[in-house]
């Protein structure tokens, strides 16, 4: 089933189109997004403008049309802010209904806040914390706390980075005068809400939408890290933001783009969302922000399949969002599951038996259980060389729970499961620094024999036991008769360990 989602932002018109493959599960299709800025000088003056009313009724007849190519089965379409406050929002809204065929939903700010966290519990792992999530918008900011179970608390604040725009009238820089008087705004507007925030108390602070999204790639930048694919999950400290905010408030315009991660049709109001968004943060009392790319959009998708029920096969499990992310990308890609739950079983028992000589981590685990569910899912494009093809696939999968370092060190595992192992001169591994280069050189090193275990795919050997000595490691397996091939794979592709534990391996039958 095909589900379109159709977000009218204040700044921006975004569209999600999705495929559910179950009840909790669906895969993206399409993402398309125009920065109309639909709410310039709606909050100064309560009309859109001419402007923004026909380039916002052209950009949603666009989707529209796009939508129905995919063979979407039905349009969720939400309004915002900017619609809500605009005399002729309802005028807006009726045009879409007539000439565009939709029927929007004028969503209230507290409806927003609930949406978006439900898209971000899909988005971020939040383990077992209450998390404070924060949504910059044009014309408002969402805050809600809540966890894997509830929505503790929810609410919107006219906060924004085009209703700021139009309280100081200037694009221009700021001075010390302009700034402290729009903090004294923004403490006096935020004040009750954050409080509240606070009691009922948080771990963590996710921020999304696309200013955020903005000023946290332009600090990874800053402070010398790549941003990769996606910064979801990503975590930048609150003093270098701060660093990048209080350059582009002193910027002009023309002159914003010259920050690393600030686009062109964002330099009008950048400097007044990063203002805000410092000033929430100092408010919560953090000094990390985790940075996430969900969206109104994904959570209209979420609820739009929780209200109406669909029967729709659950075709994945999983413990968690990165399990689930690992087992949805293992069956798109048409890859036995119970075979790599197998080699799963494998990896895990020569993780935890060498584990007094490896010295790796309970998250170095997760990452080997992670890897081994997708290792090969590049069969799918071509056998040859499909390690190749897995890495590929891992990195512009859009794996969900997973930040940008974890994905390469996925895709790297997956790239050397076999054939030649890490090396130096490979680009990739290359980049990483001395501590990534040796877990991925153990992972690898494991998952390779836990692969060659499984050579004829019948799932022969059931258990492994490691002896180990000063110059040597000995595997002994145990399971069905005829394991030889399993021997012969594993002991082949046994070098990379052996170089990492520096111990000679032997594998024999138990």
């Amino acid at each position: 089933m095909n589900i379109a989602a159709i977000d009218i932002g204040t700044n921006s018109i975004h569209m999600i189109i999705v495929k559910a493959a179950s009840q909790h599960q669906f895969e993206v299709l399409v993402q398309e997004k125009e920065m109309v800025k639909l709410g310039v000088g709606v909050f100064a003056n309560k009309m859109l403008s001419k402007t923004a009313f026909h380039k916002g009724t052209e950009t949603i007849t666009r989707y529209v049309q796009l939508a129905d190519q995919y063979g979407v089965d039905h349009i969720i379409t939400a309004a915002t802010s900017a619609t809500r406050e605009a005399k002729n929002g309802r005028e807006f809204l009726d045009n879409l209904i007539h000439d565009v065929g939709l029927s929007p939903q004028l969503i209230s700010g507290n409806e927003e806040a609930r949406l978006i966290f439900m898209a971000v519990r899909r988005a971020i792992d939040l383990q077992k914390d209450n998390v404070l999530v924060l949504d910059i918008g044009g014309g408002s900011t969402e805050a809600v706390v809540g966890n894997n179970e509830a929505v503790l608390f929810k609410n919107s604040m006219k906060l924004g980075v085009l209703r700021l725009l139009d309280k100081v009238g200037k694009q221009d820089s700021l001075n010390e005068e302009e700034r402290n008087a729009l903090k004294d705004h923004i403490k006096e507007t935020a004040a009750s809400i954050m409080e509240n925030a606070k009691r009922i108390g948080f771990n963590r602070v996710v921020g999304t939408s696309g200013t955020i999204r903005t000023l946290g790639e332009a600090t990874l930048l800053l402070t010398g890290k790549e941003t990769g694919i996606t910064v979801n999950a990503e975590v930048i400290k609150v003093k270098d933001l701060e660093k990048i905010v209080n350059k582009l408030l002193s910027l002009s315009p023309e002159k914003r783009t010259e920050v690393k991660g600030v686009s062109q049709n964002r330099v009008d109001a950048i400097h007044l969302g990063g203002l805000l968004l410092v000033e929430l943060l100092k408010m919560a009392e953090v000094k990390e922000l985790t940075l996430s790319d969900a969206s109104l959009r994904e959570g209209l998708v979420i609820d739009y399949i929780n209200r109406h029920g669909q029967v729709l096969e659950e075709v994945v499990g999983g413990r968690n969002i990165k399990e689930r992310s690992c087992l949805l990308m293992a069956k798109r890609y048409e890859t036995d599951i119970e075979e790599k739950k197998h080699v799963c079983r494998l990896s895990m028992q020569l993780f935890d038996q060498l584990k007094e000589f490896h010295d790796l981590d309970e998250s170095s685990r997760d990452l080997l259980y992670h890897a081994t569910l997708i290792h090969d899912i590049g069969t799918f494009i071509n056998f040859q060389n499909y390690h190749i093809h897995s890495q590929y696939l891992i990195l512009h999968g859009r794996m969900r729970g997973f930040n940008n370092l974890e994905l390469k060190l996925l895709a790297l595992l997956a790239r050397y499961h076999r054939k030649a192992g890490p090396k130096k001169r490979h680009k990739e591994y290359k980049q990483l620094n001395k501590k990534e280069r040796r877990l991925v050189k153990g992972l690898a090193g494991i998952l390779r024999i836990a692969v060659g275990l499984n050579k004829t795919k019948n799932q022969w050997v059931e258990n492994i036991f490691c002896l180990i000595d000063k110059n040597k490691l000995t595997i002994r397996i145990f399971g069905e008769a005829g394991m030889e091939l399993e021997i012969w794979e594993a002991q082949r592709f046994s070098n990379t360990l052996s170089k990492f534990l520096n111990k000679d391996i032997v594998i024999e039958k138990g």
